[in-house]
C-alpha cells in the first residue's frame, strides 16, 4: 500500500520537512489548522497507530514531544495540541498543532491551502529551534 505520505517521504511529492531520522519524518501540513501545524509520520507504512510496534510508537511520541517544544518556542503558543485520527490517509501520522485555545483543534478549521512562503517561514522557525536544542535530525 503506497500512500501519499510514502511518496512525500520518498521525494516523489514535495514536502516541507523539519525532521528526518531512520524511523520517521516530520513535515508541515498542507491543510494546517494553525501556523506551523506539523505531521510526524513513520517511514514504515503502518495504517493504524495501535498496530505499530511499541518501540516505534515510543519513538514517534518522543519526536512529537520534541517538535512540540520547538513549536512552542518558535510561535509562542499557549499549548501544543496533538491529534491522532487516521481517517484522512491510511498511514499513521500525528498532528502536532501550535494552539492558543481548544477551539483551534478542529479539522473544520483546516485551511484549504497555504502559501509557500508561509510554510517556509514556519518550517524555518521550527528548524531553528530544533537546531538550538542541539538536534541533528533537522531536515
Amino acid at each position: 500500500m503506497t500512500t501519499i505520505f510514502t511518496k512525500i517521504i520518498a521525494g516523489e511529492i514535495p514536502g516541507t520537512f523539519v525532521w528526518r531520522d531512520e524511523h520517521c519524518v516530520a513535515f508541515l501540513s498542507i491543510n494546517p489548522m494553525a501556523h506551523g501545524h506539523t505531521l510526524v509520520v513513520p517511514i514504515e507504512e503502518v495504517d493504524h497507530w495501535v498496530d505499530a510496534s511499541p518501540e516505534l510508537t515510543a519513538h514517534l511520541f518522543e519526536v512529537t514531544r520534541v517538535i512540540g517544544v520547538a513549536q512552542r518556542a518558535a510561535f509562542g503558543c499557549e499549548r501544543v495540541g496533538v491529534i491522532l485520527a487516521g481517517y484522512e490517509v491510511p498511514h499513521t501520522h500525528i498532528h502536532v498543532i501550535p494552539t492558543n485555545s481548544m477551539s483551534e483543534l478542529s479539522f473544520a478549521n483546516a485551511a484549504a491551502s497555504v502559501e509557500r512562503d508561509e510554510m517556509d517561514r514556519a518550517a524555518d522557525a521550527i528548524r531553528s529551534e530544533l537546531r538550538s536544542m542541539g538536534r541533528t535530525e533537522v531536515a
